[in-house]
């Protein structure tokens, strides 16, 4: 039989590696502890911050009994936990599920239930909708309240503790492994059920690190760009931005909905250099009414073009 190795050297420790966006934030961290990696409003948080605070979270996971290849869910806007979700739910070797915040109470249970959920992370604006899709739940899933000082509404948490106390059960130190294969899902997605019920995608940590870096090169986007998440985070996990940025040592500038005049306000306050936009955030944009549009003396980049073919 022909051996489907090069000349009989098969894959091992000293040639191999499985592909896994986890690698692009440790390598950010070590490399750039210092440079800004999180913008949200009063926060700023650092590469090596965010590194060990997705650790803890990781950590924490594992300590509350959650075990590798179960799901975790995130019910959570553009904001750093959403972030730290995307790296440190597969620190743990668990698979990230965010879901979609316009959904109701009846689509949002019927995602939980197939997706086989064991914790969901909650923003306080959308506990009304996870507490009504819980109780049609069996199994119940462990709930963490996010607190957001930028969210003005309503803070009662529904959950049984609140993410930074759940951080701080986690160790710091929390000694993680790439997964043994890069097959390994690393996070699920739905449709949002337009045609039947909501359609599970499974991403794997190969799809997912070669998404990542797709974007670098179709973007042609330089180290430390400074992003603003427009784009929702639990939209095909934000097209694999929230990897990108940590492959690039880049800047998230959290975004909890889409404003045009904040949209804009960020962009000229913290230099923002790229983000991701559907043509109704741009035409809110072009609209902003005189008063409200700001002067930046910087290029920013809007989403890359779609590729034409070349002529014959």
């Amino acid at each position: 039989m022909t051996s489907i190795f090069e000349q009989d050297l098969p894959p091992t420790a000293a040639n191999h590696v499985a592909l896994s966006p986890l690698t692009f934030i440790e390598r950010s961290a070590a490399i750039y502890p210092d440079y800004p990696a999180v913008v949200h409003g009063a926060t700023r948080r650092t590469w090596a911050e965010t590194w060990t605070r997705c650790r803890q979270l990781a950590s924490a996971l594992e300590k509350r009994g959650i075990q590798p290849g179960q799901t975790v869910a995130a019910m959570l806007p553009n904001i750093p936990a959403m972030f730290e979700a995307h790296f440190g739910v597969p620190l743990a070797g668990c698979v990230l599920n965010t879901l979609n915040i316009r959904l109701d109470a009846d689509a949002t249970s019927y995602m939980l239930a197939h997706g086989e959920a064991k914790v969901i992370l909650v923003d306080p604006e959308f506990a009304e909708v996870i507490q009504a899709a819980v109780a049609k739940l069996e199994s119940k899933p462990l709930i963490i309240d996010v607190a957001d000082p930028e969210f003005l509404g309503d803070t009662q948490g529904i959950g049984e503790l609140e993410y930074e106390a759940l951080l701080a059960e986690g160790d710091a130190d929390y000694a993680y492994r790439l997964p043994d294969d890069e097959w390994q899902a690393i996070s699920l997605n739905y449709t949002s059920g337009t045609t039947g019920k909501p359609k599970g995608v499974v991403y794997h940590h190969r799809g997912a690190y070669l998404n990542a870096v797709s974007n670098i090169l179709e973007w042609a986007m330089p180290h430390h760009p400074v992003y603003l998440w427009t784009l929702p985070m639990f939209h095909c996990n934000g097209w694999c931005f929230p990897w990108t940025i940590a492959a690039n040592a880049g800047v998230s500038v959290c975004l909890r909905k889409v404003d045009p005049k904040r949209i804009t306000d960020l962009i000229a306050e913290e230099g923002v250099t790229h983000f991701s936009g559907a043509p109704i955030v741009l035409n809110g944009l072009v609209n902003l009414p005189a008063d409200q549009k700001r002067v930046f003396d910087h290029p920013v980049k809007g989403p890359p073009p779609v590729p034409r073919r070349p002529p014959r």
